[in-house]
């Protein structure tokens, strides 16, 4: 017999296959596409992502996929904001107030890569993803993006004492670090127990987290530090 996952994605893909009619059916459908696809890109990853194979596991046809999603990098771009949003929630429910900037830089890291689908998906956005989709569909991501910032600035700004520009700052800056420290992880897999202790060490320095926390604290001290000096009335460096 089936288990209790088997069953819901054998749920979700008898309804797909239902001829969709009206606006809400279609949404629905749109919905269910949506959770299979990110369950599979979760198991095969971005490069062996295929259309053909998601139409096949949603059990239409591939030519119904494409009247959802023009192209395999919009179903990229809506499963990123869908990750997104999901991920600024996650954030904000670990976020303190009071926070130490330690303790803000290591939330926001570890809640985005609990996210299976966010990084993979942020480290590949603007150089491959938005690359294929129309300039509407990218505005349209855009503003998402806008909103989200928005929220985690306001909130950030309060647990850090800062302005929601400086707050804004913070937020978009450590969105790149975390891109850029996210790829320091995608070197070969080493066995760290085999390793001579000088490499093994050097390996470790390189890994993201230790590389995005302290560089996200230095960031974070750098904004509060300019803060300080420009309410004490000396110019900013």
């Amino acid at each position: 017999m089936p288990n209790e996952d088997e069953e819901t994605r054998l749920s979700t893909v008898v309804g797909i296959t239902q001829r969709a009619r009206s606006s809400e059916q279609k949404a629905r459908r749109r919905d269910a596409v949506l959770e299979i696809a990110e369950a599979y890109f979760l198991e095969v990853g971005y490069e062996s992502f295929s259309m053909a194979q998601l139409a096949k596991r949603a059990g239409i046809g591939k030519g119904t996929l494409y009247l959802y999603f023009a192209t395999r990098e919009e179903l990229f771009l809506t499963l990123y904001e869908e990750s997104l949003v999901r991920w600024s929630n996650s954030f904000l429910e670990h976020l303190r107030t009071p926070v130490s900037h330690a303790h803000f830089a290591y939330s926001l890291y570890s809640t985005a890569m609990a996210d299976g689908t966010f990084v993979p998906l942020l480290t590949r956005l603007e150089h491959v993803i938005e690359h294929n989709v129309t300039q509407e569909r990218i505005i349209e991501s855009k503003r998402v993006f806008i909103r989200q910032v928005d929220m985690l600035a306001a909130a950030s700004a309060a647990s850090l004492s800062v302005s929601p520009a400086q707050a804004r700052e913070i937020v978009k800056t450590l969105g790149v670090l975390l891109i850029g420290a996210a790829r320091s992880d995608q070197g070969p897999s080493l066995d760290r127990e085999h390793l001579p202790d000088d490499v093994a060490d050097l390996v470790a320095s390189f890994s993201s987290e230790p590389l995005f926390v302290k560089n996200a604290v230095r960031i974070i001290e750098g904004v509060c530090g300019h803060r300080s000096e420009n309410q004490a009335g000396r110019p900013l460096p």
